[in-house]
Parts: structure tokens; sequence; C-alpha cells
């Protein structure tokens, strides 16, 4: 097929420029949302976390926010979010107050992961976890967070060709495990309760931008117990 060259690059330009931008591999990873929450306690605005149940095939016992994978009837990711917020925490959407976004995770073992902040319009006793899939639910003041230091680790990752990997067109290609990329871990630890992994990346960058927020130049609160309490 013969193409004029300008035609063509003028019709790809109206096409491209009619298209949104997304992750072209987005089917490669397990697509999720959560939701870290805020609520208020006798210790002043606090996070809340949840502890999975043991009976879960990923990642039982670990400490996480709520949220899961974003199905095919939710309307947005946020909308993921709410919605297992909702079911696992045994609240009424209308509880839930999503205040914004968070930075987008693309997690290395192969999660797309959207977070939001929500302000849950409930006491913690009130709460009634799944208890197939949130063993129990525990809160760490705000204040605290923000005056913490994480411990940092380090992971590594690597790859490696399997049976239908065609050596025979790339005859130097080596069989063996190739160490990719090495990334940093972060590790908040609250009395026996230690928040790592995603979950600590995502609260990292939350307690980000509450410092940034809290900055006097921008003349906001600097009492970090009021940082980010919605109005009522």
């Amino acid at each position: 097929m013969f193409m004029q060259g300008r035609d063509f690059c003028d019709r790809l330009q109206k096409l491209l420029a009619a298209r949104h931008g997304d992750i072209g591999n987005k089917s490669d990873f397990f697509r999720s949302a959560v939701l870290l929450p805020l609520v208020d306690t006798a210790e002043g605005l606090a996070v809340l976390f949840e502890v999975r149940s043991g009976n879960l095939a990923w990642q039982p016992g670990e400490i996480c926010f709520p949220g899961g994978r974003i199905e095919a009837s939710d309307q947005s990711a946020l909308a993921a979010a709410v919605r297992e917020t909702a079911e696992e925490l045994g609240l009424a959407p209308a509880q839930i107050r999503p205040l914004g976004p968070l930075d987008w995770v693309i997690g290395q073992i192969g999660v797309l992961l959207y977070p939001f902040v929500g302000y849950l319009a409930a006491d913690v006793a009130d709460l009634k976890p799944n208890r197939e899939e949130v063993a129990e639910v525990f809160t760490v003041p705000l204040v605290w967070l923000l005056a913490a230091q994480p411990q940092v680790g380090h992971m590594e990752m690597a790859t490696r060709p399997l049976s239908d990997f065609p050596f025979h067109l790339l005859a130097d290609y080596s069989p063996d495990w190739k160490p990719r990329i090495t990334y940093p871990v972060w590790f908040y630890q609250y009395g026996a309760r230690v928040i790592w992994g995603l979950t600590a990346r995502v609260l990292k960058g939350f307690l980000d931008l509450c410092r940034e927020m809290e900055r006097p130049s921008e003349n906001l609160p600097t009492n970090p117990s009021k940082i980010c309490l919605p109005d009522r």
C-alpha cells in the first residue's frame, strides 16, 4: 500500500489527538484501589488500618488499607475503593467522605494500585468488619505518624527466561537469573504492629503530602492533629 507521508501524518496526528493516555500493558497488572481512612479518635485524627484475615490466600495476616480489585461494574477506581471499604468495615457508602487521590503506585510484584484518602464519619468501636476478610482493625494517631522515622530496607528484582523463550533468536542470551532493579521498602513500627510493603509506600506518600501542607509559608495549621481534618 502506497502512502503519502504528509497525508498519513495528518491523519495520524488527528487520531492521536483524540486519544487519552493510558497504560498500554494494564492487563499485565492486578488493578486495585485502596482508601487511606482518616477517623476521629480520643487521641485526635488517626489513620485506620486493617489486619487481613488469616484465611485469605493473598497476604494473610498482613496490615493493609481497605480496598481490593477494581471490578468491571465499578464506575471508577474511587468507586471501587469506596465499595470495598464499605463492604470490609460494615459502613454505608454515605459514611465515607472521599477527599482525593494520592499518586498511583506500580508495585514490582505486578500490582497497579490507585490510592485515595477518605474520612470515615463513624466511631471505630461501631465498625463491623467482615471477618472473612478482616481479622481486626486498629488506628495510629496522625501526629505519631508525622513524627515517625520509618526504617528503610531494600529488595532486588530479577528475571529469567522460561522454556518457551526463543533462545535461537538471541544466541548470547543467558538462561540464568538477571538482577534488574533494587528498590526501597519502608517499615513503620507502631508497638507490635509493622506496616510495610505497598501499604507503607502509600502511607509515606500521604505523610509527605501532609508535611508539605503543614509548611508555615502555606498559612496552614501547624498542629499535626488538625491536618487534613475535613469539615463536619
